[in-house]
């Protein structure tokens, strides 16, 4: 038998909570997503970064911005 709840509010995505106190593994977690973020945004080559620049700005783009857009993606604008 499926318990009921409140429902969600439209912007939710129903993951888990971020600020659980009773959570033993948060901290673990919080480090794992620090590192992983690093590494993420870790600077590329120079010869990537001067392209990911001149194509950002083709497109009328920030670099950041179009760093993420590939990140999320997997796959070059």
């Amino acid at each position: 038998m499926r318990r009921m709840t409140t429902p969600l509010s439209p912007r939710h995505n129903g993951g888990p909570p971020l600020d659980d106190d009773d959570d033993k593994t948060a901290s673990w977690r919080s480090w794992n997503w620090r590192r992983a973020h690093k590494k993420a945004w870790k600077t590329p080559p120079r010869e990537i970064a001067l392209r990911r620049l001149a194509r950002a700005e083709e497109l009328g783009m920030t670099y950041r911005e179009y760093t993420l857009e590939i990140m999320e993606r997997g796959k070059y604008l």
